[in-house]
Formats: C-alpha cells, structure tokens, sequence
C-alpha cells in the first residue's frame, strides 16, 4: 500500500496518495516514512493542519532526517507557531550546518517573531554561503527599510534583481523605497510595477496609456476599488492636474470639478488608452518641486472641508480651495508628500505638520 501512494505520488494522484497513507499510517504508526510522506502530501494539498500530526511524528522517528525537521517548521510557520518552528529549524541546522536555506527560514521565523536583530544575523549567514539567494535579500531588505537603512536595503534589492530583472514585486519595494526618500528620478519607474501585480485595483478595459499621442480620448481614472471612497477622492483632488483628458471621479467629486468627466460603470466605448492617477507624475515627468497647478473647483459651498486635519479628503478640499489649511502627517505618510522634514508643496497656502504617531 506504501508502495501504491509513492507511485500515486510520483504521478500527481496526490489526493490518493494521502488516502493511501492515512491507513498504512493507522496501520503501522511507528512507520516512520509513512508518517512524513503523509505530512508531505497533507502539505501539498494545503491541508496544513491536518500535516502537523504525521509530520511531528516523522520529526521524533527521524531525529537524524534534515527534510523531516524542515518540513515540520514549514507546516508550524503556516499556522503560527513560529517559536515551535524555529525549534525545529535548529535541530535542522545541527543536523546541516551551513546550510543557506535552512539559515534564510530562521531569518524569515524569527522576522516574524519581531527578532529583527537575529534575524538580519541569521539572512546574514544564509548570505556569506549564497550571496545571490534572493529570499534573504528581500527579507533583509525589508528589515532594514524598517530601520530606515535606506542604502543598504536599496543595495539587498539591487542584487536580487540582477538576478530576477523583470520581478515586478522586487522593482515595486525598490520603488517604494526610493519614493519615500523623495527620489521621484528613480522610483517612479519602479513603482509602476505595481499595476502588474495582482491585487485589489480597479483597471478599465483599455489600453494602458504610456505617453504617446492619441487619436481618441484618454481616461485617468483612481486606482482604488471604492470611488467614493477617501483614497480615491484624496487622489483625485491632490493628482487630477497637469493634463487634457476625461476623468472618472464618483458622484461626491462631480459637481466640484471643471472638465470632461464620466462616472464609474458609464460605457467608454469612445476612449483610445486610459492611465491611473498614480501614474502622471511618472507619465508626465513631474518634479515634486515644480508641480503643475491644480484646477479651481466649483460650488463647493455645501462641502465641509477641514482646516486643520490629517491627510484625508476633507483636509485636500481645504487646501484645494486655497484655504489656509495645516495637514499633520505621519513619517509613514503618502510618498506623494516625500520624506519627513522635506514634505512637498501641493497646494499653496498649506502648512505640513509631523506627527508621529497619528
């Protein structure tokens, strides 16, 4: 019956394969191979829970098999229980020292621990065996992003991408990073990466728009799922400006604005291209010190806008209105406000406050 599951095993048949071993293991529990290879087929079937049992069981049965110890970490870290599974990696990493991939999942648990001191050490060590593994990199780099190591970290996601170029996800940390030092020159780029990834994005059914000339309509539009909600209308506020075209806004912002417009759900058959609002600093070559200026509203007089507030709808209202308007930002602010201490001028008459911790 072993026999059987391994052939099942071997070819794809994973769900006979676990049926298979469930009762050689009900059997022979003291079949040690049984009771990892059904761990191993529970894990491939996602059925993480039900792993933990049989591949404890292999663990204890095969104290001296690196893969057993391995394998049990990886089911306790899916289901939580990062201490238990660093206990485990350690009995690993006695059994394989110097091992790269058993040094970058200590780094990962104990990350996730909030050891982060450890766990640069132990991506440290996964590093000085295989400089290039590109797990460590990136987890490295996001410990140190944390710490605002900016340099090093940018230098982690460099050498990950040398050896993966066209990652989207890896060019959108770096992004990231580089917007939130205010380096638009460089992040902008990167940043765009994010509209290959998948995620909870509104996208309309055009073609992305890249800059070039266009023999119909372009459509900019927010990003955000919720059109009404308080990210779409704060970008549409601070990021509508500098361009010719027809913009997608939702039923607060459409009495309020001078221009085409068309609701969200409205056919755009006539459109030849359509970009994101995040995207025209990128497409259109902004300078966060030289922004273009934003269009004047229109019969706002029933709107409540916030004078003094946080980086909310109401508050942009305020300043879009050319009211005197303070804003209090957080240093994990918007990177559309650049980097604490160099906070970039959107609105004239605003006063940017920090405040650490709002």
């Amino acid at each position: 019956m072993a026999r059987d599951a391994m052939q099942s095993a071997a070819a794809g048949d994973v769900a006979t394969a676990e049926k298979l071993l469930t009762r050689v293991v009900a059997a022979r529990p003291g079949f040690a191979q049984a009771q990892h290879l059904l761990g191993q087929a529970r894990l491939k079937l996602g059925r993480f829970a039900d792993a933990r049992m049989p591949l404890q069981s292999a663990a204890k049965l095969l104290p001296k098999e690196v893969s057993a110890q391995v394998n049990l970490a990886g089911c306790l870290s899916v289901l939580g229980e990062h201490d238990a599974a660093l206990v485990a990696l350690a009995r690993a990493a006695e059994l394989k020292p110097g091992d790269a991939a058993i040094a970058h999942n200590r780094g990962r648990m104990l990350a996730k621990l909030g050891r982060s001191d450890e766990a640069e050490q132990a991506y440290d060590e996964a590093l000085s065996i295989d400089h290039r593994l590109m797990p460590s990199l990136v987890g490295r780099a996001e410990l140190l992003a944390a710490r605002g190591e900016w340099m090093g970290a940018l230098a982690d996601l460099d050498m990950a991408l040398v050896s993966r170029p066209d990652d989207a996800a890896l060019k959108l940390k770096r992004g990231e990073i580089l917007l939130r030092q205010g380096d638009w020159l460089r992040g902008l780029a990167d940043h765009e990466a994010r509209l290959d990834l998948p995620g909870e994005r509104y996208t309309p059914e055009l073609p992305r728009w890249q800059g070039e000339p266009l023999a119909g309509r372009l459509l900019v539009y927010p990003e955000q799922v919720d059109i009404d909600g308080d990210a779409a209308i704060r970008d549409t506020l601070m990021l509508a400006r500098g361009i010719e075209a027809t913009l997608q806004c939702g039923a607060i912002l459409e009495g309020w604005l001078d221009g085409p417009i068309v609701r969200r759900g409205e056919p755009l058959h006539d459109f030849s291209a359509a970009a994101p609002l995040r995207s025209l600093p990128f497409l259109l070559n902004w300078s966060p010190h030289d922004l273009p200026q934003a269009p004047p509203l229109r019969g706002v007089a029933a709107a409540a806008p916030l004078s003094d507030g946080l980086d909310t709808w109401q508050t942009h209202l305020a300043a879009r209105l050319g009211l005197p308007t303070t804003l209090r930002l957080s240093a994990t602010a918007d990177w559309l406000w650049g980097p604490p201490g160099r906070r970039f001028t959107w609105y004239p008459g605003l006063t940017v406050e920090e405040a650490d911790g709002v």
